[in-house]
């Protein structure tokens, strides 16, 4: 990528302001974004790592959204709107 602005991946701070106005907050104080960061990231791998799990038990390769809402449901947040 030239001049070093390549595409940005990750958890970035746009991103984690979405994410906090969907779950109703108004004001977001500009520290929080190291912390918020590893929270997100730490659920993300609990999910799924526990959707790895039914997709390995079912002998499959490839994850499905039934296996990921399998896994909320597993860790107490259920997806609701999705029949597993």
């Amino acid at each position: 990528m030239a001049g070093g602005r390549g595409l940005r991946k990750g958890i970035n701070k746009p991103t984690i302001r979405r994410l906090a106005r969907r779950g109703g907050v108004k004001r977001i104080s500009s520290n929080i974004d190291p912390d918020s960061r590893d929270i997100v990231k730490d659920v993300i791998k609990q999910v799924l790592g526990d959707a790895l799990f039914y997709t390995h038990h079912a002998r499959r390769n490839t994850v499905t959204g039934v296996d990921v809402v399998h896994a909320l449901k597993r860790q107490g947040r259920p997806l609701y709107g999705f029949d597993a």
